[in-house]
């Protein structure tokens, strides 16, 4: 299985708007963060994690084809804003959308026309289910479970495929998750930045204590803003073990 990291950046990407720090002026693009988003890809099934504002500049330089699910992780804009740019994929059929209850209502009241009775012309035909935590779904060969994080105090989801468990925007997780981690050995997971407690993403730290909880072998952190530092100052101040994951990267789990 192959994961593809299509963007590793928080909600406003880097370079900042208005930024001047060196992180946003740097011209190594390893430093160049679009919004977080995740292409898994077994065989011939593919699962999109998140689609946000970047999705359509993430997946034009990649082959045209089907995307057999798309898994959100909640409704925040920076993880569901390119959902209108899904309509392309419509041609090989209905786009199978799987998020937890509060997102499903939120996108009706969102993205309204997606879901009319008589739908505008061109929109992506859309099916969206709800899921539960811990719930497996199939999608083509591949099997998902559902865990439930806590992005500040909002219930959020994070998905476990096989030995791989992807997770963004977390804060705290209840005890009682860990168990539907075990086993996991390839974790993408949230890390803000290395200092300056935030109110809903946990930083560098809490990210390491984690992912050593949940026993991973390799460990690749999202979600970062500029104030991680530079991508190769950065690398430097992680254990063995851990990685900042970066836009383009193809992880083999």
């Amino acid at each position: 299985m192959k994961v593809r990291i299509l963007g590793s950046g928080t909600s406003c990407g880097v370079p900042s708007i208005g930024c001047y720090c060196d992180v946003c002026r740097s011209s190594d693009p390893h430093d160049r963060r679009l919004r977080s988003s995740a292409l898994v890809e077994e065989g011939d099934t593919r699962i999109l994690i998140d689609c946000g504002p970047d999705f359509r500049q993430q997946i034009l330089p990649l082959p045209f084809a089907k995307i057999d699910a798309v898994l959100l992780t909640h409704i925040h804009y920076d993880h569901v804003g390119g959902l209108d740019d899904l309509r392309p994929f419509s041609r090989f059929g209905t786009i199978q959308i799987y998020a937890n209850g509060n997102t499903c209502r939120a996108l009706k009241t969102t993205m309204p026309y997606c879901f009319q009775e008589h739908l505008y012309p061109g929109v992506p035909h859309i099916a969206l289910t709800e899921v539960l935590p811990h719930v497996t779904l199939s999608v083509g060969c591949l099997k998902v479970i559902p865990i439930e994080v806590i992005h500040g105090k909002m219930p959020i989801l994070g998905y476990r495929i096989g030995r791989f468990a992807y997770i963004t925007d977390m804060k705290t997780i209840n005890d009682k998750e860990y168990e539907y981690l075990d086993g996991v050995e390839t974790l993408v997971v949230n890390a803000l930045r290395f200092e300056k407690e935030h109110h809903s993403h946990q930083l560098v730290p809490d990210a390491i204590e984690f992912s050593r909880r949940v026993g991973a072998e390799k460990t690749f952190f999202i979600h970062m803003n500029h104030d991680v530092g530079l991508h190769v100052e950065a690398c430097g101040r992680l254990p063995e073990g851990f990685a900042f994951a970066y836009d383009g990267q193809i992880i083999d789990v």
